[in-house]
C-alpha cells in the first residue's frame, strides 16, 4: 500500500495557528501522514551559517529565521494531538539531537531523515537509538553515501526505507532522476519511494507508476506567499488530485491484465471488428482485386476482413452490388 506525505515545513512561517490550519485543508485531501520539520536554531545552527545570510525581510540572517521557525514542546504536541484526531499521522524531521529529543516527547511514530543529514551519523545514532523505523532522503548523496548511512542503521536493526530525491527548488524534468527508483529497489531491497520538490502533480504520477511505494511533497495554501519551499510545492487542491492518482495507479498496478484473454470483448468485437464486402457493383466471373474490397461492421456477416489474402485473385460466383457482404458461397 503507498504511504503518502505531505509536508508543511516552513510553510506555517512560524505561526502556529496557521500550522493548525494547514493540519485541517489537509486532512480532506486523503493524505496519510503530514510532516513538519524541527528546528532548533542554537543546535542545528549559528549565525555563520552561508546559505541565504540575509534571508527575508523578517530576518537579518539565516539562523534568525530558523529561530523564528521553533514552536514549543507543548505546540509540537498539539499539532501531534490535532493529527490523532483527524486520523493522520504526525510525522516531523529532526535537524538536530535536540530536535530529536523533543519529538520523542512529542511521540512520533518514524523519522524522516532529510538529505542532508545522510553523513550526519551523530543523528543517525541518535536515531537509532529509539528503535523507530526510519524513511531515509537521498537527495544530495552519491551511492557511496548512501552505502554507509544504510549500513550504519542496518547495524542497529532499524527499519529502512529511501526516497529518491533531488535538491533542487523547484526541480526541472531533466532533474526528477526517476531513473533511480528502479536502481535503488535493486541496489537496497527495501520500500522505496519518491520524495518531489518538481510542484507538478506528474512526477508523484509517474513514481508511482515506475513502483514507487513512499510519496512526499510540500503543501501551501497559496504558490505566491514567502517561504523557502514555496515555488516547490504544490496547492491544497494539487494534493488532492495527486492523492487520488496516487491511489488509481496502485490499483492499476494491482491489478494486472491478462493479454492472452480477451473473452470480455466478445459482444464488442462483433460489433467493431470487420467482414468483407465488395466497395463496387461486379458481374459473375471477375476475379477479386485489393481494390474491390472494403471491411464493413459486423464481423459475422461475412468473410472476416483479416482474411483478405485468400480471396484475392478467387472468382465471384454471381453478380453482386455495391457494399454487398462476401461470403463463402460467393466465390470460388
Amino acid at each position: 500500500m503507498s504511504f503518502i506525505i505531505a509536508e508543511i515545513a516552513q510553510a506555517h512561517n512560524g505561526n502556529i495557528d496557521t500550522a493548525h490550519a494547514y493540519i485541517d485543508a489537509l486532512s480532506k485531501t486523503g493524505v496519510d501522514a503530514i510532516k513538519f520539520q524541527t528546528h532548533i536554531a542554537e543546535a542545528e545552527s549559528s549565525i555563520y551559517e552561508p546559505f541565504r545570510v540575509k534571508f527575508s525581510e523578517q530576518d537579518a540572517t539565516r539562523f534568525d529565521y530558523w529561530k523564528r521557525m521553533e514552536f514549543t514542546l507543548q505546540q509540537w504536541k498539539a499539532l501531534k494531538q490535532h493529527c490523532d484526531e483527524l486520523g493522520l499521522e504526525f510525522m516531523s524531521s529532526p535537524f538536530s539531537n535536540a530536535a530529536v529529543d523533543v519529538l520523542e516527547e512529542v511521540g512520533v511514530k518514524r523519522y524522516k531523515i532529510g538529505s542532508g543529514e545522510v553523513t550526519n551519523f551523530l543523528l543517525l545514532e541518535r536515531i537509532a537509538q529509539t528503535k523507530k523505523p526510519v524513511i531515509l532522503s537521498s537527495g544530495m548523496s552519491s551511492y557511496h553515501e548512501l552505502d554507509k548511512a544504510v549500513e550504519f542503521l542496518k547495524d542497529r536493526d532499524v527499519d529502512i526505507a529511501i526516497l529518491q530525491c533531488t535538491t533542487a527548488y523547484p526541480t526541472s524534468p531533466k532533474e526528477y532522476g526517476l531513473n533511480v527508483i528502479k536502481e535503488l529497489k535493486e541496489r537496497y531491497n527495501l520500500p522505496i519511494g519518491f520524495s518531489d520538490h518538481s510542484a507538478k502533480i506528474e512526477t508523484c504520477i509517474a513514481a508511482a507508476a515506475l513502483g514507487a511505494e513512499i510519496f512526499e511533497f510540500h503543501a501551501v495554501f497559496n504558490k505566491q506567499v514567502f517561504g523557502p519551499d514555496t515555488t516547490s510545492s504544490l496547492t491544497i487542491d494539487e494534493v488532492e488530485m495527486l492523492v487520488k492518482s496516487i491511489k488509481n495507479i496502485e490499483v492499476a498496478l494491482l491489478s494486472p491484465i491478462d493479454k492472452n484473454d480477451n473473452s470480455k470483448y466478445s459482444e464488442l468485437k462483433l460489433i467493431f471488428e470487420k467482414s468483407l464486402a465488395v466497395n463496387k457493383d461486379l458481374k459473375r466471373g471477375h476475379r477479386i482485386t485489393f481494390s474491390d474490397l472494403e471491411g464493413k461492421k459486423p464481423s459475422n456477416k461475412g468473410i472476416s476482413a483479416s482474411k483478405f489474402k485468400e480471396i484475392i485473385g478467387k472468382e465471384v460466383q454471381r453478380d453482386m452490388a455495391q457494399w454487398e457482404f462476401l461470403n463463402k458461397e460467393d466465390i470460388s
